[in-house]
């Protein structure tokens, strides 16, 4: 946990950007696999964890913007759980650690918010992604008349976003270091493993078992895959051969729950051939051009079609496209290869604050979301500014079914050469991706270098 200065100072500055009524964060609880007493490993919400820092369930904090009062509601735990459990902190002492005075039993949280509702005070809340968590704000949110306040709070949302947006030291050096201790030693025995025979699980496994064995666990479900052309394959039995391409999208969260997001494509046996070095080549320049035009004030979708742009002119050299290269940008045809947006937000989430929505997180009334297929799955679009720490991840993918869909519809026949793709239908994919802060005067690739070109790569796989 950081200290009890910095949740405190943390929820100060909450409650003035809320400035009305009550703010209530809700801890999660647990979840059962199959039933009750079975439960999946316990991951406690990101925005509590950001205000009130404890890891264990059935918590909520009630933040009053008027009188600056604090409450920590939960239950202290009785002999018989201690028996399952273990022993843990009083409630009182947990406060304490975090800076609150004031501790309810969790029974009171529903009549203390009937109260505040009796005398029109506005209960803000985040909007829930888990179903315990909607029955339980239905509950909490009915009042002695039957109605019932049950939409979420756009001024808390944006005054979480605007904060949590924002990462201080404290922050950038757990990514930092856990990138550093775990994250990029699973790259480097990754590639040392990445020979012909060996089982994708074999190498997800070790990846998973290296954070485990250090106390770490998985920022997200790992993508291990020689099918790569799909963009999130987390199936993991295939055994690889010579030639293809390994896609490993994986990231370590660290103690406090940060995440890191790595991606590194490999080949199989230890070289790339002279087709997999040309697409190679292309994503590994859109990568390292979209990393050195990072800087505060600039939008984050200038530099995404800046490196769609670089995509597009490298497939146009290679014959695969034809035409002006801003043309094809523009219209989109380029999103046949590159589907998807350069980056996101990263930080408590991997996706970081996507549960509060991705267009408050990514977007604002300067920069708002476009429906052109490929363009609509940027996540993070806006100017950035000092602080952010945001992923740089474009890629070049031949995905058959999509081909076959635009040109059985003759779609973008201008522009795309469809008789010259048919060699490329068992390529896959090849997507390089880092974690990058964006200083005051530019920007800083979070961690050692992870190998990402050609020569290094190729020489990490001899290793």
């Amino acid at each position: 946990m950081h200290t009890a200065e910095v949740y405190t100072q943390r929820r100060k500055n909450l409650m003035q950007k809320v400035g009305n009524g009550l703010i209530l964060l809700f801890g999660n609880k647990e979840s059962a696999m199959n039933y009750s007493a079975n439960t999946y490993p316990f991951r406690q919400d990101s925005n509590f964890l950001y205000y009130a820092g404890h890891d264990e369930p059935d918590l909520a904090v009630l933040l009053d913007t008027q009188s600056g009062e604090q409450i920590l509601y939960g239950d202290d735990l009785g002999v018989e759980d201690i028996i399952w459990m273990g022993y843990q902190e009083s409630m009182s002492k947990k406060a304490e650690n975090v800076g609150i005075e004031v501790v309810r039993p969790m029974e009171k949280l529903a009549g203390d918010l009937c109260k505040a509702m009796a005398k029109n005070r506005k209960i803000h809340y985040l909007p829930p992604y888990r179903e315990d968590r909607k029955a339980q704000i239905a509950f909490l949110m009915e009042t002695g008349n039957g109605k019932r306040e049950d939409s979420t709070s756009e001024e808390l949302i944006r005054a979480v976003v605007s904060q949590r947006s924002v990462k201080d030291d404290n922050e950038i050096q757990e990514i930092e270091s856990t990138l550093n201790a775990v994250t990029r030693p699973m790259y480097l025995n990754a590639m040392k493993m990445a020979k012909p025979e060996v089982f994708e699980y074999e190498i997800s496994g070790m990846i998973e078992g290296m954070a485990l064995k250090q106390g770490y666990s998985m920022a997200y479900p790992i993508i291990c895959s020689v099918n790569g052309e799909i963009l999130h394959n987390h199936y993991h039995g295939n055994r690889m051969k010579e030639n293809q391409l390994l896609i490993i999208d994986a990231g370590a969260e660290s103690r406090l729950h940060y995440a890191t997001d790595i991606t590194r494509t490999i080949p199989v046996g230890g070289r790339f051939t002279s087709r997999q070095t040309d697409i190679y080549s292309i994503v590994l320049k859109a990568e390292t051009e979209a990393i050195s035009g990072i800087q505060p004030g600039i939008p984050y979708r200038d530099i995404h079609m800046n490196a769609a742009a670089i995509i597009t002119e490298g497939l146009k050299s290679l014959g695969l496209l034809k035409g002006n290269v801003a043309d094809i940008v523009s219209v989109g045809a380029h999103a046949l290869f590159f589907p998807h947006g350069l980056g996101h937000m990263m930080g408590l989430d991997v996706h970081d604050m996507e549960d509060l929505g991705e267009d408050y997180v990514g977007y604002d009334v300067d920069v708002q979301r476009s429906g052109q297929f490929g363009l609509a799955y940027l996540r993070m679009a806006r100017k950035l500014e000092p602080g952010f720490v945001i992923t740089v991840e474009p890629g070049i993918y031949f995905i058959p079914p999509l081909i076959e869909k635009w040109e059985a519809e003759k779609k973008f026949t201008e522009f795309i050469r469809y008789d010259k793709l048919k060699p490329y239908l068992d390529f896959g994919g090849i997507r390089i991706e880092d974690d990058v802060l964006v200083t005051s005067t530019g920007h800083h690739v979070l961690g050692d270098p992870i190998p990402k070109t050609i020569v290094e790569v190729e020489q990490a796989c001899k290793i």
